[in-house]
């Protein structure tokens, strides 16, 4: 049997030829005859797709997988996973490298590329804290996700609120939710 794995760390990742069906698309060229899918983050080997999908596989199964990193991040991680699936009798083939042979070649080509998805990952992490202490220099930043509404909008739909609307009318006529409104006035 062969298996197809496609992951993408968030629900909305897309570049690269990442998202899912990209992967999933790729995978069904290649002639996989099921695809396990998720959106989980590539941080840790406890995937609950991957996991369950790891312990179906038998000897003479293929696991095949777009690109390393869709497979494990770490080197550790991947080389050990790897290993348990050729002591299984369980080929490895990611689309971008090739089939992945149990021989001492096969094991230091993928030794090399895992360390630099692992490295790759280590420098995306550190360039996102650098730009986030770089951001932090500005007495305007501000961290999380934007306000939806201004402080003017909410301002008019609090005077609303007190000329005697409803939070159901105030709703209506402002787009605001009433949750949005009740913690607007507690504030």
């Amino acid at each position: 049997m062969i298996y197809g794995y496609a992951r993408v760390s968030t629900a909305g990742q897309s570049k690269d030829g990442n998202s899912l069906e990209d992967q999933s698309k790729a995978l069904q060229a290649y002639g996989c005859q099921e695809i396990i899918t998720e959106a989980f983050t590539g941080k840790s080997m406890e995937r609950p797709q991957f996991s369950m999908l790891f312990q179906k596989l038998q000897e003479g199964d293929t696991l095949v997988v777009t690109k390393l990193d869709r497979f494990a991040r770490t080197a550790i991680d991947g080389v050990s996973a790897v290993r348990e699936l050729f002591n299984r009798g369980v080929r490895v083939h990611i689309l971008n490298m090739g089939l992945v042979e149990n021989t001492l070649t096969g094991n230091l080509i993928l030794t090399v590329m895992l360390a630099f998805a692992e490295y790759e990952r280590g420098m995306i992490v550190e360039r996102t804290q650098t730009g986030k202490a770089v951001a932090r220099q500005d007495p305007n930043f501000r961290e999380g996700r934007p306000k939806k509404y201004t402080k003017c909008q909410l301002q008019h739909a609090m005077e609303l609120l007190d000329s005697g609307k409803s939070y159901k009318q105030v709703e209506s006529m402002t787009g605001i939710s009433k949750s949005t409104l009740i913690r607007a006035r507690r504030a």
